[in-house]
């Protein structure tokens, strides 16, 4: 039986060609002669699927001749056939729970991997810091000025709006539910008490962590991708001193500055939604407020704060470190920086809260 391929054998052509050829029906032949001499025109496309009808002919035991080629054509086929590499199989479907306790142990080992990473950066860190510290002409006042005015003042916005705006939340859902015992004065002591104590300094450290956290990441990770990392070392700067100092000593100084300021901003919106809703006048709101908080309330939301502000510093400046040479990396890392930071900061504002709930401060 004589097979005979005939017009151009070209990827444009081959479409209509293919399907035909996958289901040859040969009605029982022994031998088949595929003739090429009609063939205006072959590319590697078409020679790959003359091969792969070749092949599959053999398969089937049948005898194959190829007939009416030229030499260009002759070559170009055993091209193909030379870098022909068959299809791999199709993966088997994995067990569903099989599958699950792989995810999970990859992830513990990834977490695990990255824990141990992490506390070697904080010794690091500690370890420049209090070299920062014993030498302060090491320390960038330029850079840390800077860093201040990035995380700290271009901050106050964001952080008064947003800490006003839970004052009043605060305030009016307290008053409803205050207001069926009667007791809608004491409205002054839940916002104060949350305020001052949680909210306040909780709010301010998320904020930075979504907003000086990621950018500390971004910009370090640019820097890697750019390789000024790797320059800077060629010059003989040490990047934790040159990047990562000036930041996380800057969210140190200026986080319980911020805190403050969101705790004026929460009580001021408290004090205003008192007064529209529950009729109570500015100076009944400080008597009462004066009444519900001591400076150790006050305290309890400060002395949090350089323990955020560190742990929002370290990690968006760790994981700027990590980034490799991809933007897709930049992206990924930023977003880790900021669930990392946010998630620490809530356990160690967890801890603490239990911490300080025991020692009755």
């Amino acid at each position: 039986m004589t097979l005979r391929f005939v017009g151009a054998w070209t990827t444009h052509e081959l479409a209509h060609h293919d399907a035909a050829l996958r289901n040859l029906d040969l009605q029982g032949a022994g031998e088949v002669a595929v003739d090429l001499s009609d063939c205006s025109a072959v590319d590697s496309a078409g020679a790959w699927v003359l091969d792969r009808t070749l092949d599959d002919l053999q398969r089937r035991g049948l005898t194959v001749s190829l007939v009416g080629h030229s030499a260009a054509v002759e070559t170009l086929m055993k091209t193909v056939a030379a870098r022909h590499v068959e299809c791999p199989p199709a993966p088997k479907a994995e067990n569903p729970l099989a599958a699950v306790a792989l995810r999970v142990g990859r992830e513990t080992a990834r977490i695990s991997q990255e824990s141990q990473d992490l506390i070697s950066f904080l010794g690091l860190t500690m370890i420049v810091l209090a070299r920062s510290l014993t030498m302060p002409w090491r320390i960038r006042f330029k850079a840390l000025i800077n860093q201040m005015e990035q995380t700290g003042l271009n901050s106050m916005p964001i952080v008064g709006l947003i800490s006003f705006l839970v004052g009043v939340v605060l305030a009016y859902q307290g008053a409803d539910q205050l207001a069926q015992f009667g007791a809608q004065i004491f409205t002054v002591n839940l916002v104060a008490v949350g305020v001052l104590r949680e909210m306040g300094i909780l709010l301010t450290a998320i904020i930075l962590a979504g907003r000086s956290g990621s950018a500390f990441t971004a910009q370090i990770g640019t820097m890697k991708v750019n390789e000024e990392i790797d320059a800077m070392r060629t010059l003989g700067l040490d990047p934790m001193e040159v990047l990562v100092m000036p930041r996380v000593i800057a969210l140190v100084l200026v986080l319980p500055l911020l805190t403050f300021y969101a705790d004026i901003m929460g009580l001021l919106g408290g004090a205003v939604m008192a007064t529209v809703v529950l009729d109570i006048s500015f100076f009944q709101f400080a008597r009462q407020l004066n009444d519900a908080v001591t400076v150790s309330t006050l305290a309890v939301g400060i002395i949090k704060a350089p323990f955020f502000a560190f742990i929002i510093g370290m990690i968006g400046c760790y994981e700027g470190l990590q980034v490799t040479r991809s933007a897709e990396s930049v992206g990924k890392q930023t977003t880790r920086a900021v669930v990392e930071s946010i998630f620490l900061v809530i356990v160690l504002d967890a801890l603490l809260s239990i911490f300080f709930s025991v020692i009755g401060f």
